[in-house]
């Protein structure tokens, strides 16, 4: 009904349990979003997303069976309307890239405050990057740094889902996507850039259109998987 408010509900993939019941505890208490089910490794996390169909999923990296990556990778062939939000310790930079590539929305950052977890879940589910806090934004920017994977602004690239990008990317639209990546919203990108909030939604609407993407997400993941941003 039009009157009910959406409750998300969202799969927990950890091999602490301690974890699992932190993060379910904090969950639980919210109105609008639920635990649908726990999973104690990247094997479990795979065959719980098919059978439940979560919206979201916080996963981590680590887990006996199957990585989180792994198990991201299998979601996302299977399951891609569903939004995987990795949780990590970023002791190795590469788990946030690698992440990404496999179709992760963002990552979490295992010792991030409630609050931004919650945000992190809330965002998700509307289509936004996850990447909130200044040592996330920090750390990822590093590891794009170290990638060294980008390509010609002018060559034809496949699309992520089967498209083509047949029209480069302006240099504004560029700077533009950059600023998507580390999941800053329209007023704050048009005041990096000292543009009006109105320019910024016309240069998302074209690079969603040459991307051939649905929403900010799947561009910002094309993104990083193509080396467009810096």
């Amino acid at each position: 009904m039009s009157g009910e408010r959406e409750i998300l509900r969202v799969l927990l993939a950890d091999d602490q349990t301690m974890i699992r019941q932190g993060l379910g505890y904090v969950i639980r208490i919210q109105t609008d979003m639920e635990v649908v089910g726990e999973a104690a490794d990247g094997q479990a996390a795979v065959e719980l997303c098919s059978a439940l169909e979560p919206d979201i999923v916080l996963m981590d990296v680590q887990m006996p069976k199957k990585t989180g990556i792994e198990a991201t990778r299998e979601i996302m062939k299977a399951q891609p309307q569903t939004k995987i939000v990795i949780l990590t310790t970023f002791d190795v930079h590469d788990y946030v890239i690698e992440g990404i590539r496999a179709g992760a929305v963002g990552y979490l950052l295992k010792d991030a405050d409630t609050d931004d977890m919650l945000e992190a879940i809330r965002a998700a589910s509307r289509g936004e990057a996850v990447y909130r806090t200044a040592r996330a934004a920090e750390a990822l920017s590093e590891a794009l740094q170290q990638s060294g994977e980008a390509l010609p602004q002018d060559s034809k690239r496949p699309g992520p889902f089967g498209g083509a990008l047949l029209e480069p990317l302006t240099e504004r639209e560029l700077d533009v996507l950059q600023h998507m990546a580390y999941g800053l919203r329209n007023d704050q990108i048009a005041a990096k850039l000292t543009i009006s909030e109105g320019t910024v939604k016309t240069h998302v609407h074209r690079i969603l259109q040459k991307l051939a993407v649905e929403d900010r997400t799947q561009a910002v993941v094309f993104a990083l998987r193509e080396g467009m941003v810096e």
